[in-house]
C-alpha cells in the first residue's frame, strides 16, 4: 500500500533494476554452490565444517530478516538494498582468500573436529553472504511493492520471484561449467563481478522509496503488535514457511536417494542425474508459473483464488510421487509441484504488498523471510531422517501432500474471506 504514483515507464526501470539485482545475486549464489561442497578436499576440513559453511548464510539471514526490515522501514529500501548487494560481493572474493590461506589448525572443538583457518574464512564469508541476502530481499519487496499499486503489483512481483527463482539455477551451470574448465577460483572470481554488477545497476537505477516510520515504530520490541493487528501476514508467513520447507528441504534433500531407492533410470543417467534433471524442470516451471500467474493475479477479483488451484496442484505432485515411483510420473510430478509454487509464491507475496502500509512494509516483509528461512532450515534436518527412519518414502510424501492441503484451511480459506484482500481493478468494477 502506498501513496505515492509512479508511471509505468518509472516502474519498468525501478523493477527491472530490481529483478536484475536479483537475478545477478541468485546466479552469483548458483555459481559457487557446485563447488562448495568440493571444499573438503580442497581445503582439508572435516565434514561437519563443510556442513556449517553451506548452511552458514541461511543461518545469518535468519537471524537477519527482522532487523533488516526495521532498517529497511526506517531509512527506506535504497541504501539498505545496494549495501545488501555489495555485501554479498565480498563472499565470493572471501572465499578466494580462503582457497589461498594457509591451512593452520585454530583449535579443536569436542563434537565438531578441528577448525582450520580456511575454514573459518569461509564460514565468515558466508555469514556476509547470508546477511547481505536479507537486506537484498526484503529491499527488493518493498521497493517492488511502494512504486507499485494493486493493479500491476501481482504482475511486477511475479517477474521478481521469476528472476529470483532462475537466477540460481543458471549459475549452477555456469559455475559447474567454469570449475570444469577453468578452476573453483574462476567460477568464485565470475560470482563476486555478477554480484558487483548487480550493486552497480542498484546504485545507478534504484529510488530512494521510504515508508517514513520514525524511530520508535522501528523498534524490534513492536513486531508482536503490529503482527496482532496484522494476522494475515502470518498466514501468508505460514503460506511461504510450507513451500519452501517442501521445495527446498524436502524434495532437494530426498530427490536423489529416492530415485536410487526405487531404482530409477533414463538412459546413461542414474540417481543424481535424474534428480537433477528433474529438479531442472520442476524449476523452469516454477519460474515461468511465476512470470504467468503474477499478471494473472492483477486480472482477476482476488489473488488468494491463485493459492487454492496451486496448492491442489502441489498435493497432486506429492501424492504423485508417493504412489507411482516411475521415471515418468516424477517428471509429471516436479511440473505439478512447480506449477503449484510458482502460482502461490507470487500471489501471497502480492497479497502482503496489498495488506501492508508503506511504513511497515520492511518488518511484514522481514517476517515473512523469516518464516520462509525457517522452512529451508528444518527441512534438510528432517527429510533424510524421515525417508529413512521414521515414515519411509511414501508416507513422508504423503504426510507432505497433507501439510500442503493444511494451507487451503489456514491460508487460501481465510484470506478469500478477508474483504481487503482485492486488486483496485476489482474495487473499480
Amino acid at each position: 500500500m502506498t501513496d505515492d504514483t509512479y508511471s509505468p515507464g518509472e516502474i519498468r526501470t525501478i523493477a527491472l533494476a530490481v529483478i536484475a539485482g536479483i537475478f545477478f545475486g541468485g546466479v552469483a549464489t548458483g555459481v559457487a554452490f557446485p563447488t562448495l561442497p568440493l571444499l573438503d578436499e580442497t581445503l582439508v576440513i572435516s565434514a561437519i565444517t563443510l556442513s556449517v559453511i553451506l548452511s552458514a548464510n541461511r543461518i545469518a539471514r535468519l537471524f537477519m530478516n527482522t532487523p533488516a526490515g526495521t532498517i529497511i522501514d526506517r531509512v527506506g529500501a535504497r541504501k539498505p538494498m545496494i549495501v545488501g548487494l555489495y555485501t554479498q560481493a565480498f563472499a565470493p572474493f572471501g572465499y578466494i582468500v580462503g582457497l589461498h590461506t594457509p591451512p593452520h589448525i585454530l583449535g579443536t572443538i569436542p563434537g565438531f573436529g578441528e577448525v582450520s583457518l580456511p575454514g573459518l574464512v569461509f564460514v565468515l564469508s558466508r555469514l556476509f553472504w547470508g546477511i547481505g541476502s536479507a537486506f537484498v530481499f526484503i529491499g527488493a519487496f518493498a521497493t517492488i511493492t511502494y512504486v507499485t499499486t494493486s493493479n500491476n503489483r501481482g504482475r511486477w512481483v511475479g517477474y521478481m520471484r521469476g528472476g529470483q527463482s532462475l537466477g540460481f539455477p543458471t549459475g549452477l551451470v555456469v559455475g559447474g561449467v567454469l570449475t570444469d574448465i577453468a578452476s573453483m577460483q574462476a567460477a568464485f572470481f565470475a560470482a563476486g563481478i555478477l554480484a558487483l554488477i548487480a550493486g552497480t545497476v542498484a546504485t545507478i537505477v534504484l529510488p530512494d522509496v521510504h515508508g517514513g516510520a520514525d524511530t520508535e515504530s522501528a523498534k524490534l520490541r513492536e513486531l508482536p503488535m503490529l503482527l496482532r493487528g496484522r494476522p494475515t501476514v502470518l498466514l501468508i508467513g505460514f503460506g511461504n514457511f510450507t513451500v519452501r520447507f517442501l521445495w527446498g528441504g524436502i524434495i532437494l534433500a530426498t530427490l536423489a536417494r529416492y530415485a536410487s531407492f526405487h531404482g530409477l533410470e533414463l538412459s546413461v543417467l542414474e540417481a543424481a542425474g535424474i534428480s537433477g534433471l528433474v529438479m531442472g524442470v520442476g524449476v523452469l516451471t516454477m519460474g515461468g508459473t511465476t512470470v504467468l500467474t503474477g499478471r494473472v493475479s492483477d486480472m482477476i477479483s482476488d489473488r488468494t483464488l491463485l493459492t487454492v488451484p496451486a496448492f491442489l496442484s502441489m498435493t497432486a505432485g506429492f501424492l504423485l510421487i508417493a504412489y507411482v515411483p516411475t521415471i515418468e510420473a516424477l517428471f509429471a510430478a516436479l511440473v505439478l509441484i512447480g506449477v503449484g509454487m510458482g502460482a502461490a509464491a507470487p500471489a501471497m507475496l502480492a497479497i502482503l504488498g496489498d495488506l501492508t502500509p508503506g511504513d511497515e512494509l520492511g518488518r511484514m516483509g522481514g517476517v515473512y523471510n523469516v518464516l520462509g528461512d525457517i522452512g529451508l532450515s528444518l527441512g534438510p534436518l528432517i527429510a533424510i531422517p524421515a525417508v529413512d527412519i521414521w515414515f519411509g518414502y511414501r508416507l513422508t510424501y504423503v504426510l507432505c501432500a497433507a501439510l500442503v492441503c493444511s494451507c487451503l484451511l489456514i491460508v487460501s480459506v481465510p484470506l478469500l474471506r478477508n474483504p481487503d484482500v482485492t486488486t483496485t481493478a476489482a474495487k473499480a468494477d
